[in-house]
């Protein structure tokens, strides 16, 4: 019998092997692509300024595309394992892109005017995100809305997100503390002031999009060039993520007051203003105050125990 030594592939129906090599040259084309760019954000951030360093990313002030920006890095946690830490880390900074873009289209509901360096949206989900998206600031849709940084570029690769810096601004927080050591007539301006924030939180939870870290450090007063007029500015969106239960809403509210009270002592007539402009501007303020409630009353608890 004569017996040969090729082997023959058998690949699998409806596939041949010039497209099995097709498939993999282009996923090899996509890896390279996105290391190269990983590269170039690695050296964007060498030369950039960093501003500070937290338990989950730096942050960094540079000039990009001409334009004032702050780089957040979420860096590799060691202490995890790789495979987990990629996961966390993508999904984190997805979470974060997606609350920003959703509350800058606040109300709108279609998604024109935003572009991404493969024509797919930042908030698709994990699967179909690409490595990198560039958005464009100047869009009528990502103009209004919540106002919140504009988001410039995004690196799923190494975890960058390039954000407009607010030039000009200044905290909530010092804001309140300023004007309660000044001598002129406090009252009615931290008032209005707290109405506004009541507002535009719920007009942000009816997004459902809960914000995980409210505190007066996280919101900015950007004077208006046309009005004179102080728009609030929500920041750090880092912990943010999307849901609809009025329990985390609640939570959301929980944390605010919390901040809020220990940071600004004797205000608690101010924080009650604050959650009556809640609860006249949200649609759905009924559960969500019911939630916070609860929330209030095991937060107690816990105090009792110790």
């Amino acid at each position: 019998p004569v017996t040969s030594s090729c082997s023959v592939s058998v690949c699998p129906p409806g596939v041949s092997l010039h497209g099995q090599s097709r498939q993999t040259r282009q996923r090899k084309a996509e890896v390279n692509t996105a290391r190269e760019g990983s590269m170039a954000v690695t050296q964007f951030l060498s030369k950039a300024e960093l501003v500070k360093q937290g338990a989950e990313a730096r942050v960094y002030r540079a000039q990009f595309l001409g334009k004032s920006t702050i780089v957040k890095e979420r860096f590799p946690k060691n202490y995890r394992h790789p495979l987990l830490d990629e996961k966390l880390t993508h999904r984190r900074t997805l979470q974060e892109v997606r609350s920003i873009l959703r509350c800058r289209r606040a109300g709108k509901s279609e998604d024109q005017g935003l572009k991404t360096g493969t024509g797919t949206r930042p908030d698709t989900g994990p699967e179909t995100s690409p490595s990198h998206s560039l958005l464009n600031p100047t869009s009528p849709l990502l103009s209004s809305g919540i106002s919140a940084p504009v988001v410039y570029f995004v690196d799923y690769t190494s975890h960058c997100i390039f954000l407009e810096e607010i030039v000009g601004s200044s905290t909530v927080r010092d804001h309140i503390a300023a004007t309660q050591k000044s001598d002129s007539c406090k009252g009615p301006e931290l008032e209005k002031l707290a109405e506004r924030v009541g507002q535009i939180l719920a007009k942000m939870h009816d997004e459902d999009v809960i914000h995980g870290d409210l505190t007066t450090s996280n919101m900015l007063l950007r004077c208006g060039a046309e009005d004179g007029e102080y728009d609030l500015v929500l920041i750090d969106f880092g912990l943010s993520y999307i849901s609809a239960l009025p329990e985390d809403k609640g939570v959301d509210l929980y944390v605010l007051e919390k901040a809020f009270l220990s940071t600004h002592p004797n205000t608690e007539a101010l924080f009650e203003k604050l959650l009556k402009s809640y609860s006249a501007a949200s649609k759905k303020s009924s559960a969500v105050i019911k939630k916070l409630d609860e929330v209030r009353l095991r937060g107690r608890k816990r105090s009792m125990v110790g």
